[in-house]
């Protein structure tokens, strides 16, 4: 029998709706802003009167953005190492992940691969021996600096470790009854079990690469090499507008405002159209990973 809500649940549920709906709106307003003063016209932008909606409605900060030849080379930097370092982050941690999974009989020394990972995960080499181990490799000014020394993230590693220990024992006998290895067992039954997972720390991962910045600027010694936050930092902060356009009188003509807003909004646009495809398996990934020690 269901029984009639009391009013002060339904109060209740009513302050819950709102505070969530304040807290969207919340989120949502900078994305709305950002984007309204990227469709703006220079007046209207450079006076401060655009909120979110566009004043004057217009595709040129757009046009001068994607035509950039520096904006153009640096993106495809990016998207390169997002897919590459993407790729490697999950293949390394698929294949970390399987053999910690086990307990120490199946695999001897296992306890000792856990405690060298987290004493990485703990305490890192810092900024200037890592430095100085890319150079010594002859890394710098190559995608491989961006991905090689993030290639393995620990955290990620126990969550997938997690996961994979609570895929049923009683799956894997019956592949080993069936006469498969484990690199079949791996590939047949631990992965397709473990798509949510997969999706997150995939999220994880292609988020990281995409947003990463510092790496950029420490790594690359000529900027057009830059990866496209690093090349975004030299025209939001150090307001250095000449690299998106040669010429002055196109220059004059368009308000920093609007092209700062625009570049911004294009950098956050792929991560904004990969990650609805993902967000279903978002919150099961998490949950279902981070249960057991």
């Amino acid at each position: 029998m269901i029984s009639e809500k009391k009013w002060t649940d339904r109060l209740f549920d009513l302050f819950t709706y709102v505070l969530l709906i304040f807290l969207a709106l919340m989120c949502i307003a900078p994305f709305l802003h950002i984007l309204a003063v990227s469709l703006s016209a220079t007046a209207p932008s450079m006076g401060g009167f655009v909120k979110f909606w566009p004043i004057g409605f217009n595709l040129e900060n757009y046009r001068k953005i994607l035509g950039a030849p520096a904006f153009q080379s640096s993106f495809l930097i990016s998207l390169e190492r997002t897919l590459l370092g993407t790729s490697i982050n999950m293949l390394v941690l698929i294949l970390a992940a399987y053999p910690l999974s086990k307990t120490s009989q199946e695999f001897k020394g296992r306890n000792v691969f856990m405690w060298v990972f987290l004493f990485a995960m703990l305490f890192n080499g810092g900024l200037i021996p890592t430095f100085l181990v890319v150079r010594g490799l002859g890394l710098m000014d190559t995608i491989w600096a961006l991905v090689l020394p993030g290639a393995l993230q620990i955290f990620s590693l126990f969550l997938m470790m997690n996961f994979f220990r609570d895929v049923p024992k009683e799956l894997e006998e019956a592949a080993v009854i069936d006469g498969a290895n484990h690199w079949q067992i791996l590939y047949n039954v631990y992965l397709p079990i473990s798509l949510p997972a997969l999706a997150t720390l995939t999220l994880f991962a292609a988020v990281g690469h995409w947003n990463a910045w510092f790496d950029g600027a420490i790594y690359m010694t000529r900027a057009e090499n830059y990866p496209l936050q690093t090349f975004l930092r030299t025209v939001v902060v150090q307001l250095d507008l000449s690299r998106l356009m040669v010429d002055p009188n196109a220059l004059a003509q368009l308000s920093n405002r609007s092209l700062k807003a625009a570049q911004i909004f294009v950098t956050i646009f792929p991560i904004l159209l990969v990650y609805p495809f993902l967000q279903r398996y978002f919150i099961t990934g998490i949950k279902l990973g981070a249960i057991k020690g």
